[in-house]
C-alpha cells in the first residue's frame, strides 16, 4: 500500500511538471509571439519594439507580432499582459513609467513585482529637456529664470506618472519653479505637438528627441542623467545647471506573465541578447542614443525592483499625484 500511495504521489509530481517541460520544448512552435508594447504608435516604446520583432523571427523561427496597447502611462498593456496565460506567446515592451506606476497608482489591476517577471532590461537614456527650435528658452538657465519669476512654463511628457513627469515635478518643488505639467499619451504625440510649439516644452529620451534635434526642429536644453551624453555632448546636464547629484534616465525592458517556464523566458532572453548583438540594431539603438544592457533575467528583475524602491520614495516624500 506505502508502494502504491509513493508511486502516485510521484506520477502527480510529473503531470505537474511535464506540461511545462513538454510547452518550453515546444516553444514557440504553437503560434506567433506578441510583443505589447504599451504606448501608442511613434514613441520609443513602438520603435524599440518593431526594431527587435523581426530579428527575433528570425532567431526563433515563428512570426513575432507588435501590438500597441497603450493607455494609463504603460499601466493598460502592463495589464494586458499580466493576466495573459504564462504560454510565452506575450510579452510586454515596457518604458520607465513601469517602475514609477505602483507608486503613483495605488489602484493597479495587478502587481507590478509578483505578476509580472523580467526578461531583460533592453538599455538606459538620458532624458532630454527640448524646446521648439523658435523658442524663448535657449539654454535651462532660461527655463529656471521664467519659472521662477512666477510665469508658469508648460512642458510636455508621455503621460501622467511618467519618469519625465516626476523629474521635472521634483525640478520644480526643489528648485522653486513654477512648472505646469501637459500630459501626452506617448512619445508620437508628445514630439508632434512640442515641435508644431504647441506646448514650449517637452521632456523624452533621446530615442525619441533626437531626430528632431537632429533636423534643427527642436533645440535641446538639458539632459537628466549624471553624465553628459555620448549622442549629444554640447548638451549640459540638469546636474550641471545648479542640480547635483539629479539622475533620472530613462529605460525599456521586456515583461512576461510571472508564471512563464523558466526555460521560455531564459530562450527569450537568449534571442533578445542575440538580437541586440546585430550590428544593424546595435547601430540603430546606438545612434538614437540607447546604452544596451541585456544581461540575466535576475539582473533584469532586480534593476527593475531597484526604479521602483527610488521612484516609490520621491514620489512619497514630494506628494506628487498623478495629472
Amino acid at each position: 500500500m506505502m508502494r502504491i500511495r509513493v508511486a502516485t504521489r510521484l506520477l502527480l509530481a510529473l503531470s505537474l511538471v511535464v506540461p511545462l517541460t513538454a510547452l518550453a520544448q515546444a516553444w514557440p512552435g504553437k503560434q506567433a509571439i506578441k510583443l505589447v508594447a504599451v504606448f501608442p504608435p511613434g514613441g520609443s516604446v513602438d520603435q524599440v519594439s518593431r526594431l527587435l520583432a523581426p530579428h527575433l523571427q528570425q532567431e526563433l523561427g515563428q512570426n513575432v507580432i507588435v501590438e500597441n496597447k497603450g493607455g494609463a502611462s504603460g499601466a493598460i498593456g502592463a495589464a494586458a499582459v499580466a493576466a495573459a496565460p504564462a504560454d510565452g506567446y506575450t510579452f510586454a515592451v515596457v518604458f520607465d513609467t513601469h517602475g514609477v506606476n505602483p507608486a503613483l497608482m495605488p489602484n493597479l489591476p495587478f502587481d507590478s513585482r509578483k505578476d509580472l517577471s523580467t526578461v531583460l532590461v533592453i538599455g538606459t537614456s538620458p532624458m532630454v529637456l527640448a524646446a521648439p527650435a523658435a523658442s524663448e528658452f535657449k539654454s535651462f538657465a532660461d527655463v529656471a529664470a521664467a519659472a521662477r519669476s512666477g510665469k508658469s512654463v508648460s512642458y510636455g511628457s508621455i503621460g501622467s506618472g511618467s519618469l519625465g513627469h516626476l523629474a521635472m515635478a521634483l525640478l520644480g518643488k526643489n528648485g522653486g519653479m513654477g512648472l505646469n505639467h501637459v500630459p501626452y499619451k506617448g512619445g508620437g504625440p508628445l514630439m508632434n505637438d512640442v515641435v508644431a510649439g504647441h506646448v514650449p516644452l517637452s521632456i523624452g529620451s533621446v530615442f525619441v528627441t533626437k531626430p528632431h534635434i537632429d533636423s534643427k526642429r527642436l533645440r535641446p536644453l538639458a539632459v537628466t542623467t549624471s553624465k553628459r551624453s555620448a549622442k549629444l555632448p554640447e548638451v549640459p546636464t540638469i546636474a550641471e545647471n545648479g542640480f547635483a547629484g539629479f539622475e533620472a534616465p530613462a529605460w525599456w525592458a521586456v515583461l512576461a506573465p510571472a508564471k512563464t517556464p523558466a526555460d521560455v523566458v531564459q530562450r527569450m532572453n537568449a534571442a533578445i541578447n542575440k538580437a541586440m548583438k546585430n550590428p544593424d540594431v546595435a547601430a540603430r539603438l546606438d545612434a538614437q542614443g540607447i546604452d544596451v544592457m541585456g544581461g540575466t533575467p535576475q539582473a533584469g528583475q532586480a534593476f527593475l525592483e531597484r526604479q521602483m524602491d527610488i521612484w516609490a520614495k520621491v514620489v512619497r516624500e514630494n506628494n506628487i499625484k498623478p495629472d
